[in-house]
């Protein structure tokens, strides 16, 4: 047994130079966290809204993305009624939503256009990955978890906490304000690459590289030059929001609302790599952390890394938008129709690289903590000892060092030197050795197990699915002969699915179902949990996976009607399966709503251990009180001690304390 650290006091120990000196250090956003000056609430909006209590703010992420994610459901839905079939009216469905209706331009009727379509699907993936995702996963289950299981009182930094999750509210709202102003939401796709996200439709916006060509060639103090308009004038024309019909306005407010979700999780990250770092429990070394903890930790160091560089481009195109500047604008401006971009002396490939610097990591961002929590879930079930602790925490470290070296396997089509491009090529295959560690230790843990089959554990064992999946596709996209064929068609789309959302969801239903009951005292029905299990998987690999086929077919992603080609009219049948699947898996979802609302207020309490396990946060009430532990935990081992012969109950906790089963209700 291993003896626990001589120490008393698991918070961090700074002293008053060692504080880290920035502004907001002035108004104690930085001070380190003190039990002692981190009292109890003393009325509602200190406990529920404006609280430093990490279980606090990790719920009001929680419930901030469970609207962002109705919202980018619903955008989805809209998205496969175009594509399944195409230019029909949608006079029905319209009126209950006179204010899609009047998004749509007139000339269209009561059919979807192709610029509300350009909208759909980008603000469909913003909101799914910025909004839902990250929100879920780093601010959520961070929060929540991260002092629970390492045996802290509260994060390191509560206020700065806080704000980290009030800060969203600015981004919360030019995202949703971006869908009234004139024109729409930003319609250039997720990833905004310039021309497009350039373009304008507003002809009193002057044209920077035309203005500077003037300047050149008129005298100085000439009447050609005096009738030029003024820094000012021309910073007033381009910010004329929202009163300039198609001016783009739309696109500066989705740009403003990520650098204040990044912004958001700057500070996240901080405050969880000190807490990691700095508030273990006595006896918590790194390698006795949960392989949740790890894989909050090693994202966290991700965001703090990557996050800087995606911040300085939106920062930049912004400029470009607003007081003309021209970083993305190429020399030659582009024309199509009645949009224009206007010509400067930039590089649009730049754009692509400070924006896939920071979005391949963002990939790994959005599973790594879904790993580790799978990880502890499928233990938790299996009553095995985890198949190889070191190599999975390993294993998350490489995934994450070799994230940053592959961005440009996103752009093989874009323009680069082959012998870059090879480089990328073979740095992105090996990305799958040690993706390969993690499937080959999670089926090793649950070879030979008496596995429970919980909603949550049936959650994690689709997670692992869908991950496979996920990444054999991602193996035929790292190759660039390949992906030059199937670069921008749906074969893309089922990959990035199968990564993202089917994994990263299933990994966050594990999550909800199985610290449920510490966070709200009560226990989800598990009759609608594992319905809202099976018609989700059934419905989701019916949406996602013949959209191999459909790539494969040569069908473009992002075009507003497929059927113009008539090569692909074989597969709008297809097309249809995949838009009824979808809409059906979106109604399918109302059904864990309902259960997680409903639990909160009418589910079976639950005790403070109820599904048997042995770290550290299953030592606290259920839901835990200020301060979490009773007294500060001693932690002698590993999280992973179970088939343990000559323990009570075949498991030991991480205290040693030996605790029998408090459930309370059914969970088989």
């Amino acid at each position: 047994m291993a003896r626990p650290f001589q120490t008393t006091n698991p918070q961090p120990q700074f002293n008053r130079n060692g504080t880290p000196s920035l502004i907001l250090n002035s108004k104690g956003w930085l001070h380190p966290m003190s039990h002692d000056s981190h009292p109890a609430p003393g009325n509602f909006l200190t406990k529920y809204v404006f609280s430093g209590d990490h279980k606090v703010i990790g719920i009001q992420f929680l419930f901030s993305g469970m609207f962002f994610w109705i919202l980018g459901g619903l955008l989805a839905i809209g998205i496969r009624l175009q594509l399944g079939w195409p230019n029909q009216a949608l006079t029905e469905l319209l009126k209950w939503f006179p204010s899609l209706a009047d998004s749509i331009p007139a000339s269209w009727g009561s059919r979807i256009s192709p610029e509300f379509y350009t909208m759909l699907f980008t603000m469909h993936a913003t909101v799914m990955i910025f909004f839902v995702v990250v929100p879920w996963l780093g601010g959520a289950f961070g929060n929540y978890l991260i002092p629970l299981m390492i045996g802290a009182k509260d994060m390191a930094f509560p206020k700065l906490n806080m704000l980290s999750y009030w800060i969203l509210w600015p981004a919360f709202f030019f995202l949703l304000a971006s869908f009234f102003v004139d024109g729409g939401a930003a319609g250039s796709g997720w990833t905004a690459y310039p021309t497009l996200s350039s373009a304008t439709q507003n002809a009193e916006i002057p044209d920077p590289g035309l203005e500077a060509a003037a300047k050149a060639s008129a005298p100085a103090n000439s009447p050609a030059q005096a009738s030029l308009p003024n820094l000012w004038e021309r910073i007033k024309s381009r910010w004329n929001s929202p009163a300039a019909g198609q001016s783009g306005q739309g696109q500066v407010y989705w740009l403003l609302a990520l650098i204040f979700s990044g912004t958001s999780s700057m500070m996240g990250s901080v405050n969880y790599i000190t807490t990691i770092l700095n508030c273990r429990a006595p006896g918590m070394t790194l390698m006795r952390m949960p392989l949740t903890i790890w894989g909050m930790f090693v994202t966290a160091i991700l965001q703090s890394l990557a996050l800087p560089v995606l911040t300085v481009a939106l920062i930049m195109q912004f400029l470009d938008k607003t007081v003309g500047t021209v970083f993305f604008l190429p020399p030659a401006g582009l024309s199509f129709g009645n949009w224009q971009t206007g010509t400067g002396g930039g590089q649009p490939l730049l754009w692509q690289h400070l924006f896939w610097f920071y979005s391949h990591p963002a990939v790994y961002i959005m599973i790594l903590p879904a790993m580790g929590m799978v990880s502890d879930v499928l233990v938790a079930f299996c009553r095995k000892p985890l198949f190889g602790y070191k190599p999975m925490v390993f294993s998350m470290i490489a995934i994450a060092g070799l994230g940053f070296i592959v961005w440009g396997h996103h752009m093989f089509q874009s323009g680069m030197d082959p012998r870059l491009g090879t480089g990328f090529m073979v740095a992105t295959i090996l990305i799958a050795l040690p993706s390969a560690v993690k499937i080959f230790n999670w089926l090793a843990t649950i070879w030979g197990s008496r596995i429970r089959f919980t909603s949550a554990s049936l959650n994690a064992l689709a997670f692992i699915s869908m991950f496979i999946i996920g990444g054999l596709s991602g193996i035929y996209m790292a190759s660039t002969p390949v992906d030059i064929y199937i670069h921008d068609t749906y074969f893309i789309v089922a990959h990035i699915h199968y990564v993202l959302f089917l994994s990263s969801m299933f990994g966050i239903y594990a999550g909800i179902h199985f610290w449920f009951p510490k966070m709200f005292g009560r226990t989800m029905n598990e009759t609608l949990g594992k319905t809202h299990f099976f018609l989700t998987f059934l419905l989701a690999n019916g949406t996602f996976f013949p959209m191999h086929i459909l790539g494969i077919r040569g069908h473009p992603r992002r075009y507003y009607d497929p059927t113009i080609f008539d090569w692909l009219a074989s597969v709008q049948p297809l097309n249809q399966f995949v838009s009824i699947c979808a809409i059906l898996l979106g109604l399918v979802q109302v059904i864990f709503l309902a259960n997680f609302l409903f639990s909160i207020f009418f589910g079976p309490k639950a005790g403070r251990n109820p599904w048997d396990v042995n770290t550290l946060e299953w030592e606290t009430p259920s839901p835990p009180g200020h301060g979490n532990f009773e007294t500060t935990p001693i932690v002698l081992r590993g999280p992973y001690e179970y088939a343990v012969a000559e323990a009570p109950g075949g498991r030991l906790s991480q205290t040693g304390i030996i605790q029998g089963s408090t459930q309370q209700g059914n969970h088989s």
